[in-house]
């Protein structure tokens, strides 16, 4: 019988085990550890997003009931006070580099040529309960934050950054590296205007959010050719400058783009991108609920609501994981050229996660051949029951 991988033994094929060896000696990950090593911890991190666990012993339970399969993925059982004590002292380095290696991964498998090079940035909060002292408060909530920057044409994220819950969005954008002509797209909480000068600067541009304490003096209104969008209506289009504070840290030129949406929300948007049609750059905004749409996928299902552990070092990790997770499936689906929705797909692999085929006939069933119907016999002929 031919040999078929498990599900979730394919899943983590793109991660090399000679490249996650390497990263591990970097790092002196396994110092601690001899008999649970970095492997280890992350095949059972992965699989407790992928299967749903949302506790240390329920992890246990599920992990070692398939011990059968742990010697093809390169693991053993699993013991919840050793994965409790890995998760409170080992690097996270080597997930943030194993993720950064995957979306590199993923960003050459999944791009689309011809696309405009499009960047949205954003940050969600992780809530984290009250007991865990170490968490910052910041008015609003006490946790951490997750700080992503998107790619909508691929579909995955390029880049992470995990924060205190204090710290300012706009902070972290700062420090994403500028890609020359790519286009930026990032709500109000992003509003620095050296920032902006630096990526138009370097022949990037940005459409983000009007502030509402921030004036814009009209220079000059644009002739709209075409008013109705996907789900707005275009109100007036004009170039302008800042006429309030920081006139001399934004002195580009720039677009103020008012809109009407079909539920009655109205919008003023600002780029300094002064070629597209104000059409294309209402458009380019809306892409940004993609971002949204990844933050609830993460919370709702990868489990970014119950953690295995209570220190900042496990959290952290967990949080990688998921985000590990979440590209390990994008490029599964994209490999196997499955065609059904990502949410039944997670699904699908959640309830076949230790089956013995390949991820293209996932949302099929097994390919076995029926036994042939015995012969009936006839009335007539005389039945022997032998004990």
């Amino acid at each position: 019988m031919r040999f078929h991988d498990s599900v979730f033994g394919a899943l983590l094929k793109p991660i090399g085990r000679r490249w996650f060896a390497a990263t591990v000696k970097r790092h002196d990950g396994d110092a601690y550890d001899k008999s649970f090593h970095s492997w280890d911890h992350l095949v059972a991190l992965v699989f407790a997003q992928l299967s749903g666990s949302d506790g240390l012993r329920g992890l246990e339970a599920m992990w070692n009931a398939h011990s059968h399969h742990h010697y093809h993925l390169g693991c053993g059982k699993l013991c919840r006070s050793t994965l409790s004590d890995a998760n409170g002292r080992r690097p996270v380095a080597i997930f943030a580099e194993t993720f950064a290696m995957l979306s590199a991964l993923a960003d050459r498998a999944l791009r689309r040529e011809g696309c405009a090079v499009l960047r949205l940035i954003d940050a969600t909060p992780i809530p984290l309960d009250r007991l865990l002292t170490w968490a910052d408060w910041n008015g609003r909530t006490r946790g951490l934050k997750l700080h992503v920057v998107y790619d909508p044409g691929s579909g995955h994220p390029r880049r992470i950054e995990i924060t205190p819950a204090t710290v300012n969005d706009v902070q972290v954008g700062k420090a994403v590296p500028i890609e020359p002509g790519a286009i930026y797209v990032f709500d109000k909480a992003y509003c620095h205007y050296g920032w902006w000068s630096q990526l138009h600067a370097a022949k990037s541009f940005f459409v983000t959010r009007n502030k509402t304490n921030a004036a814009y003096r009209v220079t000059r209104r644009r002739k709209l050719r075409k008013r109705q969008g996907d789900g707005f209506r275009i109100l007036d289009d004009a170039e302008v400058t800042l006429a309030t504070q920081g006139r001399t840290k934004l002195a580009i030129p720039m677009r103020r783009v008012r809109l009407k949406r079909d539920d009655g929300g109205a919008l003023t948007l600002i780029t300094n991108d002064l070629e597209r049609s104000a059409i294309e750059i209402a458009a380019l905004y809306k892409t940004r609920w993609q971002i949204e749409l990844l933050f609830r996928w993460l919370k709702q299902h990868l489990g970014l609501r119950k953690f295995f552990g209570r220190s900042e070092n496990a959290v952290r990790l967990q949080i990688i994981a998921a985000m590990i997770a979440y590209l390990l499936l994008r490029i599964a689906i994209r490999d196997s050229r499955l065609t059904i929705p990502a949410i039944r797909f997670a699904e699908l692999i959640k309830a076949c996660i230790f089956s013995r085929k390949p991820i293209a006939r996932i949302d099929k069933p097994p390919e076995v051949h029926p036994s042939q119907a015995l012969p009936r016999l006839s009335l007539d002929q005389m039945e022997f029951c032998y004990a």
